[in-house]
């Protein structure tokens, strides 16, 4: 029996599951796209699974979830207990003394762990590592029976120091376990064993907060693909765009805060850097959400620390995503002020925007495009409904935006439309222009089942270079899944001065932390090329507040790392350079942290599989023409099947490009073509 060889994708967003299967024998693969259950996500996973290829055909599944994300941004995790060091309870509620209105005199924030949740022991670890009060097991073992007499469904345990020296904190853990019930147990020095105590205890109280909710659904997931005869490994994409083992992501669910997002920048990274376009803007629009990325010179921007709510840090390393409340299902609003607002708030997959005739009858942005003639009524994506209710969209608007702003129902649509846009450009900017980087050298990605309908709006509204719309931009999301790599990422505080520094002990520390991570990569259980082994060091003047990432160029080789002091010294002081354009001769540097990286680089998933066929036509592409409204008149735009374009075609403006999965515009004075792989080079007209 020939053993299976396809991997399934999976990215369960806020309307849509998305899957993209590839057969890596035949080189087949093939797309779906169903609704998504909010609050059931197993739901959409299974009935789409089924789609892609009988389940025990499958080698592996992929996964990009949102269950994490959902659970913290909606306040949906378990009832947890913390237990601390005597005296440290209230460090995860104030916080960093800051206030969700900077220039208010009060603020509010609920933490994830209620007060009377959060007990203390007596225990005292100092930040040289040294013991100055053990830990007594039998307080400990009290403090959780009174949690889980309280209804704590998960603890999490964080003593002062623990970075510096876990034992305390590991004897607590021990006698915890010996009375907890369940596996459902966070300890700081296991998930964060770095300095700054607010940043430690938000990580692994939230780690906490998201075992129960996560390791819940991945085990329906499992149990129900075992009920299906699926034999082969069960995956999950994490904040940083690698993937982790369903174990490691019951473990350390807080790794999956920004799962499905980033799968989708690695995808189009990977897509722009085979294009031929190094500087991109990453532009994932959604049911629900707008995310934008920067990736430079083909690499993801890596970030050591997220605020997923006002008040929920967490310090886990992660691609730099931003996220506004801009998608296709978001609602229509005239506000209190008689200004047009579109989202936050979204109608999702269930009611779903008013063309869907489930029930919604507030107007989203669906709504309006497809009353511009910018969406095929009779084609819509996904296999949510068989058809669109055009007059019912229309009527929505007209009632909700159209009356109190006194305009024509064609006026307000647009209106709805400029206003999205606006809100889009703007999240764009805030990652470009204000970090410094000019968007006339990026070139937009637009993806997700509503980006490359805007993609002619955000090439000209930020001055971007062109845009890139992937074949199958409804599924990139998926398809990140197929091509991330493995990767696992470790941090350890050191605090060692750089002048005197002893660096055999350190290149001793760096190889143990590697090999751990290798560790965890190699029990992943998916086909690897190799592996890569990646140091930064946290480094500062003595006497600043923050570091800098130093990264080091040296590898794990033969269970060994080669360093020198000049090798550490020179990447510290290139890097300060080049953040601040300038030294501090005479001051001391410190190391204050070592970040460690493993990644096991899967076998390469070559792009041009998803090229057009060679007997392709544009003649057989066109499909017609449609009246599209754009800046206030109808005018005939040209259609297309998108996925029947042959490589090399070019066409102007305006024009509308179907297919099962997503719809792209070409306003009437841009061009695009179709580049050797399938994708959509969109520019201005010469």
């Amino acid at each position: 029996m020939r053993e299976p060889t396809t991997v399934v994708g999976v990215d369960v967003g806020g309307t849509f599951t998305d899957f993209f299967s590839f057969d890596e024998s035949g080189k087949r693969f093939a797309t779906a796209k169903v609704p998504s259950h909010r609050g059931d996500e197993a739901r959409g996973f299974l009935e789409g699974l089924g789609t892609a290829r009988e389940i025990s055909a499958l080698a592996s599944i992929v996964h990009g979830t949102t269950v994490g994300t959902n659970a913290l941004l909606e306040r949906k995790g378990a009832r947890i207990g913390l237990i601390t060091t005597r005296g440290f309870r209230d460090v995860i509620e104030m916080r960093r003394r800051d206030r969700r209105n900077t220039w208010g005199l009060w603020g509010d924030f609920t933490p994830v762990v209620d007060r009377d949740l959060r007990l203390e022991v007596g225990e005292r670890t100092l930040a040289s590592g040294e013991i100055r009060a053990e830990v007594d097991p039998e307080e400990v073992r009290a403090a959780a029976r009174t949690l889980l007499a309280k209804g704590a469904e998960a603890l999490a345990i964080v003593f002062i120091h623990a970075y510096a020296n876990p034992s305390n904190e590991l004897a607590a853990l021990a006698a915890a376990t010996s009375v907890w019930p369940n596996e459902n147990l966070s300890c700081s020095s296991q998930i964060l064993p770095e300095i700054r105590e607010f940043e430690r205890t938000s990580t692994t109280v939230l780690n906490a907060y998201l075992q129960p909710v996560v390791g819940s659904y991945l085990a329906r997931l499992s149990e129900a693909l075992a009920q299906a005869k699926f034999r082969g490994s069960f995956h999950v994409v994490q904040s940083n765009g690698g993937v982790m083992s369903t174990a490691t992501a019951r473990r350390l669910p807080v790794r999956t805060a920004l799962s499905g997002p980033a799968a989708g920048v690695i995808a189009a990274a990977a897509i722009a850097r085979a294009a031929g376009f190094p500087n991109v803007v990453t532009a994932d629009l959604g049911g629900t959400s707008f995310d934008v990325s920067l990736v430079i010179d083909g690499e993801t921007s890596l970030a050591a620390q997220t605020t997923i709510d006002f008040g929920l840090v967490i310090r886990t390393p992660l691609i730099e995503i931003t996220t506004i409340g801009a998608g296709g299902g978001s609602i229509a609003t005239v506000d209190a002020g008689g200004l047009l607002q579109v989202g936050p708030e979204s109608a999702g997959s269930d009611p779903g925007p008013v063309c869907y005739a489930q029930g919604n009858e507030r107007p989203t942005l669906t709504d309006a495009n497809l009353v511009l003639g910018r969406i095929n009524a009779e084609r819509p994506i996904g296999s949510a409904v068989a058809r669109l209710d055009l007059d019912a969209a229309r009527r929505a608007i007209e009632l909700h935006v159209a009356r109190p702003l006194g305009l024509d129902p064609m006026t307000a649509a647009e209106a709805i439309v400029r206003v999205a846009n606006a809100r889009m450009a703007g999240a764009i900017r805030l990652v470009s222009i204000e970090r410094g980087h000019d968007p006339a050298r990026f070139a937009a990605v637009p993806f997700g089942g509503g980006g490359a309908l805007h993609a002619g709006a955000l090439i000209k509204d930020v001055g971007l270079r062109a845009a890139i719309v992937p074949r199958y931009p409804g599924v990139t999301s998926a398809l990140g899944c197929v091509i991330a790599d493995i990767r696992h990422d470790q941090v350890q505080t050191l605090n060692l001065m750089l002048d005197g520094l002893d660096v055999t002990r350190l290149a001793a520390r760096m190889a143990a932390e590697a090999v751990a991570a290798l560790a965890v990569v190699e029990a992943a259980g998916l086909p690897i090329e190799r592996i890569e082994t990646v140091f930064e060091l946290d480094m500062h003047y003595v006497g600043q507040t923050h570091t800098v990432a130093v990264p080091l160029p040296t590898q794990l080789r033969d269970g060994a790392v080669a360093l020198a002091p000049e090798m550490v010294r020179s990447a510290f002081e290139r890097t300060y350079q080049t953040s601040f354009s300038r030294l501090l001769p005479g001051i001391p540097v410190k190391i204050v942290n070592l970040r460690t990286a493993a990644i096991g680089r899967r076998p390469r998933f070559d792009l041009s599989a998803l090229a057009p066929d060679e007997g392709t036509s544009l003649r057989d592409a066109r499909r017609g023409t449609r009246q599209v409204w754009f800046d206030g008149a109808w005018q005939e735009a040209a259609i297309y099947d998108r996925l029947a374009m042959p490589c090399g075609t070019t066409i102007r403006g305006p024009a509308v490009l179907e297919q099962p999965d997503a719809t792209t515009l070409i306003d009437p004075d841009l061009v695009a073509r179709v580049d050797r792989l399938g994708n959509l080079i969109v520019e201005r007209a010469a």
